[in-house]
Parts: structure tokens; C-alpha cells; sequence
């Protein structure tokens, strides 16, 4: 798939690499902290952490989607404020990852720190259809903790 990416910033790809896979085996780009001074971001705070690059999708038939990086997860305590961020076909602005630290210890972001992982994945738009009742289920309404353990 071919994807168009736009540098935001002169310091992307000399001195911060393009998103990239980091193995074969990835389903995710590493992607880089494109800021010129180090973030420290506080126990509990959080910061927008620029990327350097915009992005433009194929198609509405596809989304781009920002996730944590599990290893500042486990290591430091740091993940994305939103979970996951989302970045939809018809947006084109600079990626900005708003990174959240849940650790006591501050957490200083360096330049060119992998701090997120770029995911794109096919979309399906859901078309609703208004019912007076849904099909029975085992489950059924059953909501949290309902299944077991």
C-alpha cells in the first residue's frame, strides 16, 4: 500500500527517521519524538509530543491508528493520554502523540525517542438499522464481570 507521507519538520529524515518497522514480523511503525529540546513530562502530567510528519491515506476505506509503545509502558510508566489515538483518512495534519506519565518519577522524552507505534488497518462504516428488539443471546444483557472472573 502506498501511503503519502509529508515532512513537517527539516530534522525528519537526517536526523529522525520516517516511521519504520522494526522487524519483519511488526504490525506497527515505530514512531520518533520530532521536537529539538527534550519534554519532561511530570508523575501524572502530560505532553503533545509533535512527530514531524502528516500523513495521507489511500482512501476513507482505511484508518490510521497511534498506539503506546509497550516498552515506556512497562520501563517508565508512560502511554498515550488516549489510549489510542485515531487519525482519519480525511485528516492531513502533523501526528502529534499526547504522551501520559503514570509513574511517580518524572520521564524526560528525547529527540528521535520512539514514542508511539503508527498501525493502519481497513475501516468498515456501519450503516444502522432501527429494530424494536435484538437477536437473543447466551449472554445477553449481561455487562461487566458477567462472563466470569
Amino acid at each position: 500500500m502506498q501511503v503519502r507521507i509529508k515532512k513537517m519538520s527539516p530534522l525528519i529524515g537526517d536526523t529522525i527517521p520516517l516511521p519504520f518497522y522494526a522487524t519483519p514480523g511488526s504490525a506497527g511503525m515505530d514512531l520518533s519524538a520530532c521536537i529539538e529540546e527534550p519534554i519532561v513530562i511530570p508523575p501524572g502530567g502530560r505532553a503533545r509530543v509533535p512527530t514531524g510528519i502528516a500523513i495521507q491515506l489511500p482512501s476513507c476505506d482505511y484508518v490510521a491508528l497511534v498506539y503506546p509503545r509497550s516498552g515506556l509502558a512497562t520501563r517508565h510508566g508512560i502511554t498515550m493520554a488516549n489510549s489510542v489515538g485515531v487519525i482519519d483518512s480525511d485528516y492531513t495534519g502533523e501526528i502529534i502523540c499526547v504522551l501520559l506519565n503514570q509513574s511517580d518519577q518524572e520521564y524526560t522524552v528525547n529527540q528521535g525517542e520512539r514514542i508511539g507505534q503508527l498501525l493502519i488497518t481497513p475501516v468498515l462504516q456501519a450503516n444502522w438499522q432501527v429494530v424494536d428488539e435484538l437477536e437473543k443471546t447466551e449472554r445477553g444483557s449481561g455487562g461487566f464481570g458477567s462472563t466470569g472472573k
